[in-house]
């Protein structure tokens, strides 16, 4: 899944032979003491915060960044951190104002030139930043990102840094909403040392979060140490993390009933219906801004061509959600019949059955538009998953002999599967699946534009099945413009009404974060993005 992309959660000592005998119990005694161990997969790229669109990566970036805003753990309310204050009188020129004291860990002060730099950095079309359309509402940002043909400018036009505190934005539209976007990972500081030693910086990367990179095995583990100069309010209540990798979260589980484990925050769904039992109050269950959703590479003529929105709508409609999400899931999922999240609320866009009858579960009515859209291609349809992380096996076979039972067949649909979350994200990112593939989001920041634009708006950041709508597109662009929120909210809910006519992606179920952990560590949850508030955990 994406972050925002949504993203995956992933090893055990038994299997993963990098991992020293010693790191694998529950972190006490030696440097370890008041280390929280907890389940992490590989992200797909370094860690730069523009290059960075699943949850994996983002979990870290949220450990070792802070940004201009920081989205309440409780309330995901964007709330300021490194500004002072975010200042406009047209929703189109901003001034942000810093606060005094913020370093990097290297010591490094950090001023707005370390917020402009960044942004130039993400934005420039050179670098291939996946997070680079983030940028797309600052002034100059079609000059060094054109759609066609090389970069005519190396820095937006659009920032001005006035001095080491002061900088100026100004968007190439009114985006009255636009702050609230800025506590999302693409908008990070970066230090000078990015830029003079780009290689050694990717190896450890330097932020200014309330931990520090103490190294990174691929396979195995990223160590993350408490940062004791940190200058911000939420100051790690631990001693750090230590991040192990897993290649299946069932493994992950047994390792957290052995002991062996601190933190998980992937519950397998083979364990939802004794969790309770195992776990006790240790066991944590709360909604969360994720929709899970099968998405269609629309760059594929059998499944993009003229006429095939009946074929998707048909595929969507012979999906039995109800029964999957309360079978397999124990009524941890909620059927999605929207886009976005409930977690939104009505006046935050989330709207029940926006989708209409092609979230409904229709047998005959899902045969009837398979066949006038053309009939699954070739006979066979593939439902592409990553099988480390997240139980999908269990939830994609069972969409699969939905599909099948409503076409009567007994392989119309099948799974594949692929090894890891990391092989899984680069044959998306090449545009190379045949068929239908899951995806998902984990909501980057609180507003019904993200759960919109970053997917299906062209050519956006997660744009992963290359879905391209101008009227969709329109009506994204008005809405941002829109300072009226309640007319903003319409707008959108608008361009959700496009998905529904069209469905380059399938709403499957909305998400509850879940989690579980062991008994030496306390003050555990999950923040309204299901990510483990890691810095507030303490250990006994």
């Amino acid at each position: 899944m994406r972050r925002g992309a949504m993203h995956a959660k992933w090893a055990v000592c038994a299997v993963t032979v990098a991992l020293v005998a010693t790191a694998c119990g529950g972190g006490g005694g030696g440097d370890s003491a008041g280390v929280i161990s907890a389940s992490w997969g590989d992200p797909q790229n370094p860690l730069e915060p523009a290059n960075t669109n699943e949850v994996q990566g983002g979990k870290v970036l949220e450990m070792i960044f802070r940004g201009l805003k920081k989205y309440n753990p409780k309330t995901a309310a964007a709330e300021n951190v490194v500004a002072e204050k975010i200042t406009t009188e047209d929703s189109q020129n901003y001034t942000v104002t810093l606060k005094d004291g913020w370093t990097f860990s290297n010591g490094e002060k950090v001023t707005a030139k370390s917020f402009v730099d960044a942004w130039n950095y993400g934005a420039l079309l050179d670098n291939k930043q996946k997070n680079a359309s983030f940028f797309q509402y600052i002034e100059g940002f079609e000059k060094v990102h054109p759609e066609k043909g090389m970069p005519t400018a190396k820095t937006m036009s659009g920032l001005v840094v006035k001095d080491d505190k002061t900088f100026t934005v100004k968007l190439n539209q009114k985006f009255s909403t636009w702050p609230e976007m800025l506590g999302y990972s693409a908008f990070m500081p970066l230090p000078q040392a990015f830029f003079t030693d780009h290689d050694a910086w990717l190896k450890k990367p330097i932020g200014n979060g309330p931990y520090v990179v103490e190294s990174y095995t691929k396979g195995s583990a990223m160590k993350l140490r408490k940062w004791e100069k940190y200058p911000g309010p939420d100051k790690a209540k631990n001693g750090g993390i230590d991040l192990r990798v897993y290649t299946d979260n069932n493994t992950a589980y047994t390792d957290l009933q052995a002991g062996n484990l601190d933190l998980v925050d992937d519950v397998p769904a083979a364990q939802l219906m004794n969790v309770k039992a195992d776990l006790g109050d240790r066991y944590i269950n709360q909604p969360a801004g994720i929709i899970q959703t099968l998405t269609f590479p629309m760059y594929q003529p059998a499944w993009g061509g003229p006429g095939k929105e009946k074929l998707r709508r048909g595929v969507s409609m012979a999906i039995n959600r109800e029964e999957i999400t309360k079978e397999i899931f124990q009524n941890t999922r909620t059927p999605a019949t929207d886009w976005t999240s409930p977690v939104l609320k009505e006046d935050g866009g989330y709207k029940e059955g926006l989708c209409g009858e092609a979230c409904e579960f229709n047998p005959g009515k899902a045969k009837q538009l398979i066949e006038e859209g053309g009939g699954i291609p070739g006979g066979k349809m593939t439902l592409a998953y990553n099988a480390d992380t997240g139980s999908h096996k269990t939830w994609i076979d069972a969409i699969c002999n939905s599909i099948n039972k409503t076409l009567d067949s007994d392989n119309a649909c099948v799974g594949a599967p692929f090894g890891t979350f990391a092989d899984f994200r680069n044959k998306i990112t090449a545009k190379q699946m045949t068929g239908p593939f899951r995806a998902g989001w984990q909501m980057d920041y609180p507003l019904i534009q993200n759960f919109l634009q970053p997917l299906y708006y062209t050519n956006a950041s997660s744009n992963d099945g290359k879905f391209s709508n101008a009227t969709f597109d329109k009506l994204v662009d008005e809405a941002n413009a829109e300072t009226d929120v309640g007319e903003a909210v319409s707008m959108f809910q608008d361009a959700e009404k496009v998905l529904a006519a069209q469905m380059p992606a399938i709403p499957l179920w909305y998400q509850n974060g879940s989690g579980g952990y062991s008994d030496r560590i306390g003050d555990v949850m999950l923040n309204p993005f299901s990510v483990p508030v890691y810095n507030e955990i303490t250990v006994s």
